[in-house]
């Protein structure tokens, strides 16, 4: 007769007059029973309505969840539209695919703190934090659970490894190379400086407390090339898009290209903010490189095929989330900080 109430695993064995651990291995080690074995104990599952060992459960016993947790800082969807996010992703799952690991994916978008139960309550072995604001809450919630952490695009902090690229060194050379085409009226479009939601003019005091490190290495970038050719960084225009989208970068860029005296190079911190220039230059009559020169930061897929093809820095995306796998599953010492190098890619658009 079938037991009342949900069936358990031990109902399974009784069932088919097996031990116990016999039916685990039927549904999780299928290798250590015979098929004929395994047969029988799916069919007396099935016939109880059993699903199976409680996941949970066997976390516990292992000691160990098969699970890389990836904290991120946009919403859940944009892990999946973002090309720079998706490229990135892709590093981590390959390095995961081939340790038998799986992904959870954290969003803890900075406006909301409704994700701080999932990151305190997530079966996870060890994370990889991607570039998310050094007192986010999600952080310190992370760290209070003493699990092994990677930094993504981050600074370095104890006993967490970081894999970065070098943002400075990139920001300089796109900056340089604008400057070296004669340009003297530069703008900046960031795509978030602080995590604040703000949208709009950043004034020198926003640029110098910049939550982000990301826009901190980029934005001392812009400013090295700047005072080098003799420029004040805190008088070019910089407008803060709160977000990466091309449509945010269009409006940053009409607002831009509205100021006085109008710029005639626009630097973009993504390439997803230069393709939304591009898009505005043409709605303002402006051609590129001609009249506005546009360059981004990222060297997208994309980035290639725009019109005209985009001027921006390189960056590996998917061999930073290998890296960031890599480190986080090897149990060997690991170095504390990995700069992953970048490369100045000049194409139309300057």
């Amino acid at each position: 007769m079938p037991p009342t109430g949900r069936p358990t695993l031990l109902d399974v064995a009784r069932a088919v007059g097996v031990s116990r651990s016999s039916v685990s291995y039927a549904y999780s080690r299928p290798e250590r029973v015979s098929p004929q074995l395994r047969a029988r104990v799916l069919a007396a599952g099935a016939e109880l309505g059993y699903a199976g060992p409680d996941p949970a459960a066997a976390t516990l016993r292992r000691g160990r969840a098969g699970a890389l947790g990836v904290l991120f800082t946009e919403a859940l969807s944009y892990a999946f539209a973002d090309p720079a996010a998706v490229l990135f992703l892709q590093g981590i799952a390959t390095v995961g695919e081939r340790a038998d690991v799986a992904l959870t994916l954290l969003p803890v978008p900075p406006e909301t703190q409704g994700a701080l139960a999932a990151v305190r309550g997530s079966v996870i072995d060890g994370a990889i934090v991607y570039s998310l604001p050094e007192e986010h809450p999600a952080v310190l919630a992370l760290t209070a659970r003493r699990l092994p952490v990677v930094r993504v695009d981050m600074e370095p902090a104890p006993g967490a490894a970081v894999v970065r690229i070098d943002d400075r060194g990139g920001a300089r050379a796109v900056a340089e190379h604008v400057l070296a085409r004669g340009h003297r009226h530069v703008a900046i479009l960031a795509d978030r400086i602080s995590a604040d939601g703000f949208r709009g003019p950043a004034d020198p005091a926003r640029r110098r407390t910049a939550g982000f490190p990301v826009a901190r290495w980029r934005l001392a970038g812009y400013a090295d090339a700047l005072r080098a050719a003799g420029l004040e960084p805190d008088a070019v225009p910089l407008f803060d898009c709160a977000g990466n989208g091309i449509e945010d970068g269009r409006a940053g860029a009409h607002a831009l290209l509205e100021g006085k005296p109008r710029p005639t190079a626009i630097v973009a911190m993504t390439d997803q903010l230069a393709r939304g220039a591009l898009r505005a230059a043409a709605e303002h009559g402006l051609r590129v490189p001609a009249d506005l020169a546009v360059a981004g930061f990222d060297d997208l897929p994309e980035a290639a095929a725009t019109d005209p093809p985009l001027t921006t820095v390189h960056q590996d995306h998917m061999a930073k989330g290998v890296r960031a796998a890599d480190l986080l599953l090897t149990p060997e010492p690991a170095p504390s900080e990995v700069v992953l190098p970048t490369r100045l890619v000049v194409r139309g658009s300057t």
